[in-house]
């Protein structure tokens, strides 16, 4: 019994990588002109959210990339080219991006930490549902907004990572416990989602 469970799991293991394979061999290569620095002349951004290793296929051992396109429900991500895309409020202790469906806003206090006003609004599939999540840092939350000011301009450019250790349906208020959760009955996500990004121009807002 215990060899063919194993047989089993090779099989899997085999046909999986066969299709990794394969998704890979059909994908195109992306255009140079994606890149945030070749349009650095211009207010530019990327945001991405990965999740927990716990709450991706396969523990999270494929690129996001890839996984989005071989189980679905997309990537984690929206940057100036997105659909309604805006730049908010935006200073070297604050941050503020959105686009359809997203709001980002990172507070920095006087400690150079990541200050409760921090939040993440953003739309996501899980257990074949589609939600919106509200989201919020840890009390001793972990991450950080770095920004430098360019030489004879007043434009900011710099990059972020925050760690979003508490979700919950942005309608209800109510946390995701059902099947959502790693196990029947588990909270999602079982732990922080990381969001990292980087920006270029942004207009410093001086309010």
């Amino acid at each position: 019994m215990k060899t063919l469970l194993i047989t089993i799991a090779a099989l899997a293991l085999l046909a999986c990588l066969v299709m990794v394979g394969i998704v890979l061999r059909s994908q195109p290569d992306e255009p140079a002109a994606a890149s945030v620095s070749v349009t650095s002349r211009s207010a530019s951004f990327e945001v991405s959210v990965e999740k927990p290793r716990m709450d991706r296929a396969f523990f999270g051992i494929l690129p996001t990339t890839l996984e989005a396109k071989v189980f679905g429900g997309g990537e984690l991500r929206f940057d100036h080219t997105s659909r309604g895309a805006k730049i908010g409020n935006v200073g070297h202790d604050r941050l503020e991006l959105s686009a359809d469906g997203w709001n980002l806003f990172i507070e920095i206090n006087a400690e150079g930490r990541v200050a409760p006003g921090t939040r993440l609004v953003f739309p996501i599939e899980i257990a074949e549902k589609q939600w919106t999540l509200r989201c919020r840092p840890a009390d001793r939350a972990t991450g950080y907004l770095r920004s430098t000011t360019r030489a004879d301009s007043d434009v900011l450019d710099g990059r972020f990572l925050v760690e979003f250790a508490a979700c919950a349906d942005a309608e209800s208020g109510e946390i995701l416990d059902t099947e959502a959760g790693a196990s029947p009955g588990d909270a999602w996500p079982s732990a922080p989602l990381t969001l990292r990004g980087n920006f270029e121009g942004l207009p410093h807002d001086r309010r």
